[in-house]
């Protein structure tokens, strides 16, 4: 099946042609059929599988027919809203837009915070019939009444698990408050749990369902492989792997902001190039970590989840898991930043005896035994020391304890040294004998001089009693 057998527009082809696609992924092959029906749809497909594509071409082929080159802002309503969870991927989906609409007459916008909001609203003032928004900046603007979604026909949660979790699902019912109840609907994703499939049903109409994978699975063009390290030792190790296997682009997940810049500081210092991506970053910071990234300036990406979903790097070998998720969920959206388009990756997992639960969990879901190396040469190499301490090199012998000894301490002090000044040195006599003993030289005072003196002039006084 090619892209032409699915009914785009000739527009579309063209866009897709210029991509160098010819034939359309499993997941785009079964979702955009119904999607051009106008079903609501719910979609569950690996990570690195098209899924954008999948969802964006056939809303440009609905909303076609509202094409318009019109500056009158009036003639540019919001008609569809893809919510997305992450900064990062609204700009991806944008691009996606972008991208594939380039020659059908829709405008298109992207709404997220971390950036100023003013020139967001010029740009919605103006009129676009696409809106890709993150749920709290988009909340900003309908508070300050910039976006009308009165019109809304096209509604795209990707990302849809996330979206529904207890994290956005108050933003996202408000959102979904302010629509037109008729409207068709499309949750996609990577994952689902039986949770939010039931929570599903209070968004969809009778969706189709599309799974063209087992659920939760992770597409098999990933390796994956563990090493048991302690938890001292796992910044060692990774430097080790880097260096030791030359690995040039290697994305790193830590679960906390702090450890991803104290990662990130560490690689530095031991000479790997390393920068640190997570939300207490500015969004310029971000976004130029994530360029220098993909352009090979920078060797090591150190992440937050933030950049688990929707994170596109082209070729991408290496997804390092420093510190296991929390969630056995997030490990597929991790993983799934490598092996895409394809291509083929390695999933690297560095596990601590703490985190042997979340490595079962981790098994569990994916319904297989995940693949475990002995750390090797490294670790018989690597001095061993309690978590948290300072390691000595072992070239350094340890300083030498004397045994503490009672009778040491009660020796007899050492004399001082004599001391040249003849008042100090000289035996002491008491005042009566020294009132008979001759001063000694050096302490026998002269005779008085005498010196000037200032005096006032006798008053009258003084002169009458003289």
């Amino acid at each position: 099946m090619s892209f032409s057998d699915l009914g785009l527009a000739p527009e579309l082809l063209r866009a897709i042609a210029e991509q160098g696609y010819t034939d359309p992924t499993p997941v785009q092959a079964q979702a955009i059929p119904p999607i051009l029906q106008g079903q609501d749809v719910l979609a569950a497909a690996q990570t690195g599988t098209g899924k954008t594509a999948g969802f964006t071409l056939p809303m440009l082929q609905r909303l076609k027919e509202f094409a318009n080159t019109s500056v009158s802002p009036a003639r540019h309503p919001v008609r569809a809203l893809i919510l997305t969870p992450t900064r990062e991927l609204a700009a991806q989906v944008q691009d996606s837009v972008k991208t594939y609409g380039k020659y059908i007459a829709l405008r298109s916008a992207v709404v997220y915070g971390g950036v100023h909001i003013d020139p967001q609203i010029a740009e919605l003032r103006a009129g676009v019939e696409i809106l890709v928004a993150t749920p709290g900046r988009l909340l900003d603007h309908l508070g300050q009444k910039t976006v009308n979604l009165s019109q809304v026909q096209f509604l795209v949660l990707d990302e849809g698990d996330r979206m529904l979790d207890m994290g956005f699902l108050p933003d996202i019912k408000r959102i979904l408050s302010v629509l037109p109840a008729k409207r068709q609907s499309l949750l996609f994703s990577a994952t689902y749990s039986d949770e939010i499939r039931g929570l599903v049903k209070q968004f969809l109409s009778n969706p189709v369902s599309i799974e063209v994978a087992r659920r939760n699975s992770v597409i098999e063009t990933v390796s994956h492989l563990v090493y048991k390290v302690e938890a001292a030792a796992k910044r060692d190790l990774l430097t080790h792997l880097i260096k030791s296997r030359d690995m040039r682009q290697v994305l790193v997940f830590c679960n906390t902001k702090i450890g991803a810049n104290r990662l990130a500081y560490k690689l530095h210092k031991d000479g790997v190039g390393a920068a640190a991506i997570h939300s207490d970053r500015t969004q310029g910071e971000r976004m130029q970590a994530l360029a220098e990234f993909k352009e090979g300036k920078t060797k090591v990406l150190v992440a937050t989840d933030i950049a688990a979903r929707g994170l596109d790097i082209e070729q991408l070998p290496f997804v390092v898991n420093f510190d296991l998720p929390g969630s056995p969920e997030d490990y597929v959206h991790r993983v799934g930043r490598t092996g895409r388009a394809g291509l083929t990756g390695e999933a690297i997992s560095l596990v601590s005896d703490e985190e042997r639960d979340d490595l079962a969990a981790i098994e569990k879901l994916l319904k297989i035994k995940l693949p475990a190396q002995d750390p090797g040469q490294f670790e018989r190499e690597r001095i061993p020391a309690p978590r948290g301490a300072s390691r000595r090199p072992q070239s350094r012998p340890e300083p030498r304890r004397e045994e503490y000894r009672p009778e040491a301490h009660r020796a007899a002090p050492r004399s001082a040294a004599p001391s040249a000044d003849p008042l100090f040195s000289r035996p002491y006599t008491s005042s009566s004998e020294e009132t008979h003993t001759a001063k000694p030289a050096a302490l026998t005072r002269g005779p008085k001089k005498q010196i000037a003196a200032l005096f006032l002039p006798p008053g009258p006084a003084e002169k009458q009693g003289s």
